[in-house]
C-alpha cells in the first residue's frame, strides 16, 4: 500500500476523530428544543428594570411571577436584585439568551454561613406559568413543560455537599415532594437540578420508584422518602461565570406506566436524559410550572455552607405543551453519532502507524 494512502487514512481518522466528537455534543438553543418537542406555548418571567432590596424583590415576585398561594414559601429575606456580577463572563452563548437584555438586574440569593436545607438559608417558592405573557392564553393542563435559566456562582463557591436548585414541579401537594416528603403518585411530583462536590451536576427528582427503575446504573434511589438522583456527575458547574441549565420534563402517559421523560442540557449541550419515569398514577396531575428552590442540603449540618455566599439567576423561560410523553426520546436525541472513546482512537491509530512503518 503506498504510504501517501496510509498517511491520508491517518489524516482522516485524525479528522474524522474531531468531526465525531464535535457531533456527538450538538448544540440546541432553549426554542429550538421547545420546536423538537412540538411545546407550541411559551412564557417568559419579566424582571424590574432596577436594582431591588429583599422586601421590595419579594413584593416584585409575588406581584410579577404568579406565586402559588400568593407569596415565597422559604427565604424572603434572602433575595434580592442586583446588578449583574459577571456582565463578561458566561460559560453559554449570551445570543439565545432567554430576555435578549444581559443588562437587567439578576434575581440574586443569599446562603447565611452555616445554613443548609430551605429551613435556614437560600429560597424556595413555587411559581405558576405566567399568563400575564403566555402565549396561548390560560386554563391549559400541562403535560410537557420545559423551563430554561442561567444561573451564577459566587468565583469562590463552596461547593460542600451539594445543594438544590429551580425545575418543575406539579400536583394539588404545592409543598410535598420536597424535604423527604415523597411522591405518592397522586400528591405531586418535581424535578430539580442539583449540584454536588466538586461542581458536579444531576437531575433531582421526586417520582414514584419501583425496583426495576433503582436498579438503574445511573439512578440512586433512597430509602427514607426524599428523592431520587439521576445521572450524577454528568456534567459539572463552573463558578464565577453563567452556567445555563435547560429541563425538559414529559409525564408518563397512561398514568400507569412508567415511560415519563426528564431531559437536561448544560450550556445548550445534551447532558441527560432518562425515558422510564413514572410521575403520576393519576390524570389530575399535570405541571404547574416553575419550582424555584435552592438551599445547601442534604437535611443536616455535614451540608452547610461554611461562608455567606451567592447564586445568581436571570432569563427564566418556559414552553409547554397538552401532550404528555409517547414514551420516546426525541429523535434528536436518539440520534447521536458515535462517540470516540480514548483507547478505540489510540488503537487504531496505533494500527494505522505501525502499517505505515512497515511499509
Amino acid at each position: 500500500m503506498p504510504r501517501f494512502i496510509v498517511s491520508s487514512c491517518i489524516s482522516a481518522l485524525l479528522l474524522g476523530m474531531d468531526v465525531a466528537s464535535a457531533a456527538s455534543s450538538p448544540i440546541v438553543p432553549p426554542a429550538s428544543l421547545a420546536s423538537m418537542y412540538a411545546l407550541t406555548a411559551s412564557t417568559a418571567l419579566p424582571v424590574p428594570t432596577s436594582a431591588l432590596s429583599a422586601s421590595d424583590a419579594a413584593s416584585y415576585l409575588v406581584s410579577s411571577w404568579g406565586l402559588s398561594n400568593g407569596k415565597i414559601q422559604n427565604g424572603a429575606s434572602n433575595l434580592a436584585f442586583v446588578d449583574d456580577p459577571f456582565p463578561n463572563n458566561s460559560s453559554t452563548s449570551l445570543s439565545d439568551s432567554a430576555d435578549g437584555n444581559t443588562t437587567s438586574p439578576v434575581l440574586q440569593v443569599t446562603y447565611p454561613a452555616g445554613s443548609y436545607s430551605h429551613d435556614t438559608g437560600g429560597a424556595q417558592f413555587y411559581a405558576l406559568w405566567n399568563t400575564s405573557s403566555n402565549s396561548s392564553g390560560s386554563g391549559e393542563n400541562w403535560n410537557s413543560m420545559l423551563v430554561t435559566y442561567e444561573v451564577a456562582f459566587d468565583a469562590d463557591f463552596d461547593w460542600v455537599k451539594g445543594g438544590k436548585l429551580p425545575g418543575l414541579r406539579g400536583g394539588p401537594d404545592v409543598y410535598g415532594c420536597s424535604g423527604g416528603e415523597a411522591a405518592n403518585g397522586s400528591n405531586c411530583f418535581t424535578s430539580r437540578t442539583m449540584w454536588r462536590t466538586d461542581g458536579d451536576g444531576e437531575v433531582y427528582a421526586y417520582a414514584l420508584e419501583s425496583k426495576k427503575f433503582c436498579d438503574s446504573s445511573n439512578v440512586m434511589c433512597n430509602d427514607d422518602g426524599y428523592g431520587t438522583s439521576i445521572d450524577r456527575g454528568a456534567f459539572s458547574f463552573q463558578s464565577g461565570a453563567w452556567n445555563r441549565v435547560t429541563m425538559l420534563v414529559s409525564l408518563n402517559n397512561p398514568v400507569n406506566k412508567a415511560n415519563g421523560q426528564v431531559a437536561l442540557y448544560y450550556n445548550n449541550v445534551p447532558a441527560i436524559t432518562l425515558s422510564s419515569l413514572q410521575f403520576r398514577s393519576t390524570s389530575d396531575i399535570n405541571i404547574g410550572g416553575l419550582f424555584f428552590s435552592t438551599f445547601f442540603g442534604g437535611s443536616n449540618s455535614s451540608w452547610a455552607t461554611p461562608n455567606t455566599t451567592h447564586t445568581y439567576f436571570r432569563g427564566f423561560q418556559m414552553w409547554a405543551s397538552s401532550a404528555a410523553s409517547n414514551g420516546t426520546a426525541s429523535s434528536a436525541l436518539k440520534c447521536q453519532p458515535r462517540r470516540w472513546g480514548p483507547d478505540s482512537f489510540s488503537l487504531s491509530v496505533g494500527l494505522l502507524v505501525f502499517v505505515y512503518a512497515m511499509l
